[in-house]
């Protein structure tokens, strides 16, 4: 029997829990349901940059207070900015949930966004910025997804950019924060071993107070058109992006599209990492992913190589990709794969934090709790004619993007390559 809860608080916030009573620890995360595609091109990154705010200090404690808040009581308290979601979350041990809650809701109600902190965290996140910049194997991604969508939030970085940081004061902050952090924006999601009741007073003792008007909020779903895009930089490695649409994150062939991730390039058995990496040698890592938004997505390999050797990595990857066309997966590797997500699905269990953030997206997305059992039953249900009618949808042409860093340039490509 299922012990997921959801209760919706006066003000309209949103809580799901799961209850897991052989546990020690209790995760709990704030869902904010804004990210970096709600930035308009001036606010570029300044969801991130808020998230690093909210441990600058309260009303109640500096920074330092609160991190050793955190610590004498051996826990956990972070944050995450994605391009559609922004997440503050603690993990305790399940005798100190009230702590845990009484310093999340802290930093999240009463943070000061002091001018001076504001000042300093600039360069904090300026030399972020050129971390990423200075690790090949990171920007790519950021390069890639701004190569797809040039001129869509979603094509931006989550970090933002030089300029767009620099920039901002403590009233841009306050206006995205009326706009985006309103009560029915927000997801409460906790996961472990809690009493509900008191886990419900808790919050609405602290984040029921909240309030904000809701906004209204346009979303414009981006196209994707296959792109070549190369940036010049002497390195040792070429590294390289590759990839078509994907789905989105609600699609009904999903669980097809997982399939065939894990199959191609998700895990060491993979395709191309059997391929190309222990067949010829030409790689130390490859892999591939998906990146499924509300309304779109992307599925992506990225590979790092030797200048020597970055065309016919190029080939043999749209080798794979044309084979997943014209070539239904054999019986023992659809089953091998299934079976690899399975198990990957029942390890995530042992864990508070994955069970908690599962929980969250399934009411982010869904808006229901998606069981386990009905998961498992999606994937059984996946079949190679599935995986090959959608490698043919997402794997056109049209559709294939190249984007490289190193030293190479985009008349060195053939655009022959990329035909599959």
């Amino acid at each position: 029997m299922s012990k997921f809860k959801k209760v919706v608080l006066d003000n309209g916030i949103r809580i799901v829990t799961e209850r897991i009573p052989y546990v020690k620890s209790v995760s709990l995360g704030l869902w904010v349901n804004a990210g970096s595609r709600n930035e308009s091109e001036k606010e570029s990154g300044i969801s991130h940059f808020i998230e690093h705010m909210f441990f600058k200090g309260t009303k109640r404690r500096s920074a330092k207070d609160i991190a050793i808040a955190m610590d004498s009581i051996g826990g956990e308290l972070n944050a995450f900015t994605s391009r559609e979601s922004t997440t503050y979350y603690s993990k305790v041990l399940d005798t100190h949930v009230k702590e845990g809650v009484e310093l999340l809701s802290d930093i999240f109600l009463n943070s000061l966004i002091d001018d001076k902190e504001i000042e300093k965290e600039k360069q904090v996140i300026l030399e972020e910025l050129k971390m990423v910049e200075d690790t090949p194997d990171d920007y790519i991604h950021d390069l890639y997804t701004h190569t797809v969508w040039p001129k869509h939030p979603l094509g931006r970085s989550i970090l933002g950019n030089l300029e767009t940081v620099a920039w901002f004061k403590r009233k841009n902050f306050i206006n995205y924060l009326d706009k985006n952090y309103y009560p029915k924006n927000i997801v409460i999601s906790a996961a472990g071993n809690f009493e509900l009741k008191r886990l419900i007073r808790l919050l609405d003792k602290s984040l029921g107070r909240l309030e904000r008007a809701e906004t209204a909020r346009h979303q414009i779903t981006p196209e994707i058109k296959g792109r070549i895009s190369v940036k010049k930089k002497r390195l040792e490695q070429i590294h390289i992006c590759l990839g078509a649409k994907g789905l989105s994150h609600v699609h009904k062939d999903r669980y097809a599209l997982y399939a065939l991730n894990t199959m191609l390039g998700s895990s060491m058995s993979s395709r191309l990492f059997q391929e190309i990496r222990e067949k010829r040698g030409l790689v130390y890592a490859i892999y591939s992913y998906i990146s499924a938004f509300r309304d779109t997505g992307l599925f992506t390999v990225y590979a790092g190589t030797s200048q020597s050797s970055v065309f016919e990595v190029i080939h043999l990857i749209m080798q794979e990709f044309k084979n997943l066309k014209e070539k239904r997966i054999a019986p023992s590797e659809l089953n091998k794969g299934l079976e690899q997500m399975k198990g990957n699905l029942m390890l995530s269990l042992e864990s508070t934090s994955s069970r908690m953030s599962k929980n969250a997206k399934d009411e982010l997305y869904f808006n229901r709790y998606v069981p386990f059992e009905e998961i498992i039953k999606n994937i059984n249900n996946v079949t190679a004619k599935q995986i090959q009618r959608l490698a043919n949808e997402l794997f056109d042409r049209n559709l294939i993007t190249l984007t490289a860093i190193g030293d190479i340039s985009k008349k060195d490509i053939d655009e022959d390559l990329l035909r599959c």
